[in-house]
């Protein structure tokens, strides 16, 4: 089966500002005790949406306007800590598709990839930008175009980086290293069906 290639992500989104935010903070260490990954995205952020009791503190992802977002903006450092994959899982499982900050740590980049969901750079200031309009309109379109690196907004626009290699395999559908070898089964079986050796 042929991957999704991801030139660009669609949506509404939202801002959950701060810098250092790290993949304990997006997924506490005690709910990754599960076999599979389903489920995760209730617990996304779950000490600092929810206090002692489980309920809903002062948290953008707890705010009404912001309930069908599907790009989530950050700051600097974004997903360092540990290098725990339960993270991307977390962002996507919730319903987010897209991330952009100003930085990302390397194998949390590397693992949202994996997953199909673009990690984009943007300037400080330029995050702002985005931040400001989603505030002002929620409902805003927000786009990461992958293919032209720039987040669109509105009638507005902004650069945002995507590393190559990354950039390359979203484009191109090839950006989950298992399922790419899972595609070539068939010519392992072919190859393997006219060795000797391989007969049983």
């Amino acid at each position: 089966m042929a991957l999704e290639k991801i030139s660009a992500i669609t949506g509404s989104a939202v801002y959950v500002p701060g810098n250092d935010i790290d993949t304990d903070r997006i997924i506490p260490a005690r709910f990754m005790k599960c076999v599979t990954f389903d489920g995760l995205g209730e617990y996304l952020f779950y000490d600092v949406r929810k206090d002692a009791d489980g309920n809903d503190r002062t948290h953008p992802l707890n705010d009404e306007r912001f309930k069908s977002a599907t790009i989530l903006l950050s700051g600097a450092n974004f997903g360092c800590g540990s290098s725990r994959e339960h993270a991307p899982q977390a962002i996507q499982k919730y319903g987010f598709r897209g991330v952009v900050a100003e930085n990302f740590a390397e194998i949390f980049f590397g693992n949202c990839t994996t997953l199909g969901i673009p990690c984009a750079v943007a300037a400080r200031a330029d995050i702002a930008k985005v931040a400001a309009a989603i505030e002002a309109n929620p409902a805003v379109e927000v786009t990461i175009d992958v293919d032209a690196q720039a987040v669109r907004f509105g009638d507005d626009s902004i650069p945002a980086e995507i590393r190559g290699s990354a950039r390359d395999a979203l484009l191109n559908g090839r950006w989950d290293a298992i399922a790419e070898l899972h595609e070539g089964v068939p010519q392992v079986q072919t190859v393997a069906a006219v060795l000797p050796y391989m007969a049983t």
